[in-house]
């Protein structure tokens, strides 16, 4: 299907979104669209998928204008969008999702939809079980379920948003050689990323956005540094690595152990230096997030000690370690980071210590006003955390955290935000380091734990490598570690 987005235009109140775009794709070809974080590339997806409507401007499906209001329009006419988080239902099996949005009630045909299913998921090569629960899938096999429930409700153009966040590399490279044969069977893939090397690998063609406007268009061989300065106007260098100089222990893990009803993390030892990042590797499930919320007081040991700060804090509550010095990012950051509903302001007043009995909100109103600057956060006092972008909101949770810290603990820091934002969140937790405070992260991006930490556990199912020097680390040493290869050296998988 030929796909022609002709001048659109959106507008939410101040912020053009989108400006003029005009932007045409042949059938069969893997386009990229490719902006920094609030660029516009989402928005532009949801008006020609018709979760939103343009203030101006027309949609051409093979050479034919068309109004699309709503989903439901978009899928009619044969535009089909898998969003970054899967629209599905969890509590349900994988048939019912699957049968969800076609014609006829909510179970039309199911022997007829089994077999289409059947068919469509050999076709691609994906191993999913109809009747199994969505919520026990990995987000990249309920990508590959709405997939296929796209393509079975007529799908030929299909839109992908930001579909490599959070799935492990080899479930990316299913997914790249299911897109390749789709287009290779004449559909039109529209790719919106921030990685560039999700986009250089992939996509036949590129158009890069930039603060709602289409910037420039390119095609293979693609040149990093000419896609960069599209996307944001200038060269972008993620710096030298900064080594932890050393210094006393903020962190002594002796022999810790903690598990869940599917995992269990045994003996691990490690000694954390002030100012030192530890980076955790591993595909997800493999133990780390569970790590993490044991030495944050979050989950409960089982076995072992935490001493931080000289303190023991073995099976203390989560609000003894944050009173003694230890703080928790999240990954989700409305789920559990941040409040939806709450503008920054409110955010700021609640993270600090109760100062009498009323709230000043000018001075609340002050304080968001100078954290909002320090941080370089794209909103204002009265903004409410959902209305910012991933990138800004990342920036709030920052700016909420106390100071001083002994150590921080963090969950995929920098998931979903384009380089200049990951650059940017590093800045500022380095800047941390250089005031004592140490930092342990968990991310699926090897570059980015070889880039930035000091030294790496890695993680295979419950597993744990003894520390290993990111200096010395390749990124194919740690992929293989990460597919359990390369574990013999390890005598017995017990961090020391």
């Amino acid at each position: 299907m030929d796909v022609e987005l002709r001048d659109i235009y959106k507008t939410f109140g101040a912020v053009r979104a989108n400006v003029g775009i005009t932007l045409r794709v042949p059938a069969g070809t893997i386009q990229g669209i490719l902006g920094e974080n609030g660029a516009g590339k989402s928005t532009l997806m949801k008006i020609l998928s018709g979760f939103m409507r343009a203030d101006s401007g027309g949609i051409i499906l093979d050479g034919r204008p068309v109004s699309i209001h709503s989903p439901a329009d978009a899928i009619r006419c044969g535009v089909g969008m898998l969003h970054q988080d899967p629209l599905d239902f969890p509590p349900m099996r994988v048939i019912d999702n699957f049968i969800l949005g076609r014609k006829g009630g909510l179970l039309p045909g199911q022997a007829e939809a089994a077999r289409d299913f059947k068919r469509l998921a050999e076709q691609f090569g994906f191993s999913l079980n109809p009747d199994s629960y969505v919520d026990a899938l990995t987000v990249g096999e309920r990508q590959q379920l709405e997939i296929l429930r796209l393509l079975w409700l007529g799908a030929r153009a299909l839109i992908f948003d930001e579909p490599t966040t959070g799935i492990s590399a080899a479930q990316k490279e299913k997914l790249f050689a299911a897109l390749r044969l789709l287009a290779e069977q004449g559909k039109t893939i529209l790719f919106v990323s921030h990685k560039l090397e999700d986009v250089e690998g992939l996509c036949h063609r590129v158009a890069v956005l930039r603060q709602g406007y289409l910037v420039g268009e390119a095609q293979p061989p693609y040149t990093t540094k000419n896609l960069v300065e599209m996307m944001f106007g200038k060269s972008i260098s993620a710096g030298e690595r900064n080594p932890c100089a050393g210094g006393g222990s903020t962190l002594i893990l002796d022999n810790l152990s903690v598990e869940d009803y599917r995992l269990k993390v045994r003996d691990v030892s490690l000694d954390v230096c002030r100012g030192e990042v530890i980076g955790l590797a591993g595909m997800e499930g493999s133990g780390q997030g569970l790590f993490l919320r044991a030495v944050s007081g979050m989950v409960r040991t089982v076995g072992g000690r935490i001493l931080a700060g000289g303190k023991d804090l073995t099976g203390k509550s989560y609000h003894a370690f944050k009173r003694n010095g230890v703080a928790f990012l999240p990954a989700a950051r409305l789920e559990e980071g941040l409040v939806s509903g709450l503008n920054l302001t409110e955010h700021f007043v609640l993270s600090e210590p109760p100062d009498g009995f009323f709230i000043n909100w000018e001075q609340g109103g002050a304080l968001a006003r100078e954290r909002i600057a320090g941080f370089n956060v794209k909103g204002t006092p009265a903004s409410t955390v959902e209305s910012l972008s991933g990138g800004n909101q990342q920036r709030a949770l920052l700016a909420l955290l106390r100071d001083p810290l002994a150590l921080l603990l963090l969950e995929h820091p920098t998931r979903g935000l384009d380089i200049e934002s990951t650059i940017y969140i590093w800045s500022k937790l380095k800047e941390r380091c250089k005031q004592g405070t140490s930092i342990i992260f968990m991310s699926s991006d090897l570059d980015e734990i070889l880039q930035y930490s000091d030294r790496v556990l890695v993680f295979f199912s419950g597993r744990v490598t003894p520390p290993l020097d990111a200096s010395m680390l390749k990124t194919d040493k740690l992929g293989q570690l990460i597919g359990g290869k390369g574990w013999d050296e390890f005598t017995t998988g017990k961090s020391a």
